[in-house]
């Protein structure tokens, strides 16, 4: 239950990190929530290497959302990072 809740969280995260790192990404919406729910699953898991956690505090705890929006800033600034890199050459 813990990955599916996680991936829930994470479409909304994935919105909230793009408007937090605005600029342009190619894909549109789908890949919005791709990141979004990979980023929320690293949150979930950076949440429980780092912190302890096993699993999601509830989807309306302060915690939950912040390592969701970590997660997907992170995995946002990767596919950035690679996709410049890859237009480059």
């Amino acid at each position: 239950m813990g990955i599916i809740a996680w991936a829930l969280i994470g479409l909304l995260a994935g919105a909230i990190a793009k408007a937090l790192m605005p600029g342009k990404d190619p894909g549109g919406c789908l890949i919005t929530m791709l990141i979004g729910i990979a980023g929320g699953l690293l949150g979930g898991w950076l949440g429980k290497v780092i912190f302890g956690v096993h699993s999601i505090n509830g989807f309306f705890h302060l915690s939950t959302w912040i390592a969701a929006i970590v997660g997907s800033l992170i995995v946002l600034l990767l596919y950035r990072f690679t996709l410049g890199r890859s237009r480059e050459h």
